[in-house]
């Protein structure tokens, strides 16, 4: 006779950090895939900002993360992803370092219209060889550049996807979460195996 374990599965739980520059839609993606209300820490922008806060193409955002986002999603009953949405202006760059630990990687959002702003936040996750997936938010369903185009802009390695996604649609975010546990789990597997052969 074959006894069956009443044992409840004990997810792992990975954390995962959605990044990107100022107004690139890191709270949205967090709240379109979160199974919980997402914790937002959202507040207005006001004139304090004026001077300091780069709104050059989001002059319509009203809000803005002042501490971090934070949601949950289940991707099976072994495995919950628990979300970590970055502050994205530069005076608050300084809590990535402690967001960041025990990160399994990060999702680093673009905007095609300021690109650029999305180069610090590459250059962190690869000065700490944290694996990360460049999503490329087509707000509106404009998709003004190909991935491959991103992929030159950035000067990203082959093996760092690049997708074009709407963070508003929770399918298109999960398929970038999967897509990070993808590569996250060939570098590991890679590290693994150099080390064995030393």
């Amino acid at each position: 006779m074959v006894s069956v374990s009443s044992e409840p599965i004990m997810p792992t739980a990975l954390k995962i950090l959605i990044a990107g520059g100022f107004g690139v839609g890191k709270t949205t993606m967090v709240g379109s895939v979160s199974e919980v209300p997402p914790l937002e820490t959202e507040e207005r922008i006001t004139e304090a900002s004026l001077g300091i806060d780069d709104l050059a193409g989001v002059e319509g955002k009203f809000s803005t993360t002042v501490a971090m986002d934070f949601g949950r999603i289940t991707i099976s009953p072994e495995l919950v992803l628990y979300l970590f949405g970055t502050p994205g202006q530069d005076r608050f760059w300084f809590m990535w370092d402690d967001l960041a630990l025990g990160a399994l990687g990060a999702v680093v959002l673009a905007d095609t219209r300021r690109l650029d702003a999305s180069f610090a936040s590459v250059d962190f996750f690869e000065e700490r060889e944290i694996p990360f997936a460049v999503g490329v938010n087509c707000f509106d369903g404009r998709r003004e550049c190909t991935s491959r185009q991103v992929r030159e802009a950035l000067d990203l390695g082959p093996s760092t996807p690049v997708m074009l996604c709407d963070v508003r649609d929770r399918g298109s975010s999960k398929t970038v979460l999967l897509a990070l546990l993808e590569v996250a789990r060939a570098q590991a597997s890679a590290r693994l195996t150099a080390a064995a052969g030393r």
